[in-house]
């Protein structure tokens, strides 16, 4: 989900919610502490240079549970970063407390309930790292007999 996309969902809510992968809501009394513009400069382990930007938004919760953040407030906060830091139309991460550590999540919607979704790693340069590529699978009973091929009792060996 990008920017652009959370903000066209949030115009017509009444209130917010979120799913985590486990299929457990954060508690409605969360905060959003901030909306950030994050770049990520690197370099792949084939020696590439690369950079990527995303929004970044942080979840948090307190012990008080009287505080809902509500949508109208959202949309205020994202545009408020928009004008203040040039917030583009960037692919959204959530970041969320986690039981031990803070945990990075993509974001989906599925037309209730904004879902905090798993994010995994991946090799960006497989062909520079040597890294094997996966082997192609096939059904030995598909192989035909090649007339020039060694066959049981052939007297070729």
């Amino acid at each position: 989900m990008t920017v652009e996309e959370i903000k066209k969902q949030l115009v017509s809510m009444e209130s917010l919610s979120f799913v985590l992968p486990d299929g457990s809501f954060v508690p409605s009394h969360f905060h959003i502490t901030e909306v950030g513009k994050v770049t990520k400069d690197f370099v792949d382990c084939g020696g590439t240079r690369r950079t990527e930007e995303e929004a970044c938004f942080q979840l948090w919760q307190r012990e008080e549970d009287d505080h809902r953040l509500a949508p109208q407030k959202l949309i205020k906060i994202i545009e408020s970063c928009q004008k203040q830091i040039g917030l583009g139309d960037l692919p959204i991460t959530v970041e969320y407390q986690g039981a031990n550590t803070i945990s990075k999540f993509g974001l989906e919607y599925d037309g209730m309930n904004f879902l905090l979704t798993s994010k995994t790693t991946a090799c960006l340069a497989e062909d520079a790292c040597g890294i094997p590529s996966e082997k192609k699978m096939i059904d030995l009973s598909e192989l035909t007999a090649n007339s020039n091929a060694c066959t049981p009792g052939g007297g070729c060996c």
